[in-house]
């Protein structure tokens, strides 16, 4: 492991783990958060400002919530941008715009550093084991002094492309994601209220061609009450499912298939499962379906959003 100095902005939900898996590994992490306790959670040194983090560090990690605040990080007063130096790398682990990104990037490199967007996937449970995967846009001479930090907290990296080529394969990786667990939330609210066993009908699609990611990783859990909490909220799937749109409309191309994630995700935040893990869409599609609950000891009393002002 090179002694290259790790500063790391952004320790929320996923930035909190990955800085923890490079505490845990006896590196110092210098890093700001709004929230001070999620900074000493990590074990990581607390800097005052994100500004002050950029001055001390060779590797600057970035785990924001989207492009607009990931602009305001890098180019607001006094931010990232303004006291970026030759040779510094800026790794943006965010779910950003690509167009944003390569913006971004071109001010980075005129200031004598380097930007690299840096998709991941996993969710929480791959953060916490350090087993996220990433997929990286830009120089690859860069990436390459960046990957013994990145692998700390990843298994597998790929390079991606140049600028903005990370943040692109991020937002199609996610529209899947989206499709499929929305769609298999769907087929599991059919087979309960048709009177299935979930575990047997799961057994079926694992073997079958309706295999995914959700059906393998993410129901068997859902249908015994465990919704794996801590991952991807609604309310941030659906603004990945809309970065995609956005992306599929610049492409000018058609985007037949968003329909349903949209609708499934939108539905879930307008019954009050916006801050809930993006699983919970399975109950959004309940409630509307007669009160369904995949799991008996869950409640299924009508509308999330009645029962939460309650």
């Amino acid at each position: 492991m090179s002694e290259l100095k790790i500063g790391f902005i952004g320790l929320g939900n996923m930035g909190g783990r990955m800085a923890t898996c490079i505490t845990a590994a006896g590196i110092d992490v210098l890093a700001f958060d709004p929230i001070a306790e999620n900074v000493t959670a990590a074990g990581a040194r607390p800097a005052p400002s994100a500004a002050a983090v950029t001055e001390a560090s060779d590797i600057i990690l970035l785990s924001l919530p989207k492009s607009t605040v990931v602009e305001a990080v890098m180019l607001g007063a006094d931010g990232v941008l303004s006291r970026l130096g030759k040779g510094q790398i800026v790794v943006d682990l965010s779910t950003s715009a690509p167009d944003s990104t390569r913006m971004i990037a071109e001010k980075v490199e005129a200031a004598g550093a380097t930007y690299l967007d840096a998709g991941i996937s996993g969710g929480a449970a791959a953060a916490e084991k350090g087993q996220l995967v990433l997929m990286v846009g830009g120089p690859e001479t860069d990436l390459e002094r960046a990957r013994p930090t990145l692998e700390l907290f990843s298994a597998k990296i790929f390079h991606t492309g140049a600028s903005g080529a990370g943040h692109t394969t991020k937002l199609i990786n996610n529209f899947l994601n989206a499709i499929t667990l929305s769609a298999t939330a769907e087929a599991m609210v059919a087979g309960k209220k048709a009177g299935l066993d979930l575990e047997v009908l799961l057994d079926v699609i694992n073997n079958s061609s309706g295999v995914s990611f959700a059906s393998l990783n993410r129901f068997p859990k859902i249908i015994k009450g465990d919704y794996l909490k801590g991952g991807l909220t609604n309310s941030l799937m659906m603004k990945d499912v809309v970065a995609y749109v956005d992306l599929i409309g610049a492409l000018g191309m058609a985007s037949p298939n968003s329909a349903g994630p949209l609708a499934s995700f939108g539905l879930a935040n307008a019954l009050g499962y916006a801050d809930e893990i993006s699983n919970t869409v399975v109950d959004a599609i309940g409630d509307v379906s007669g009160g369904v609950r995949l799991f008996e000891n869950v409640p299924n009393d009508g509308n999330h959003s009645k029962k939460e002002e309650s």
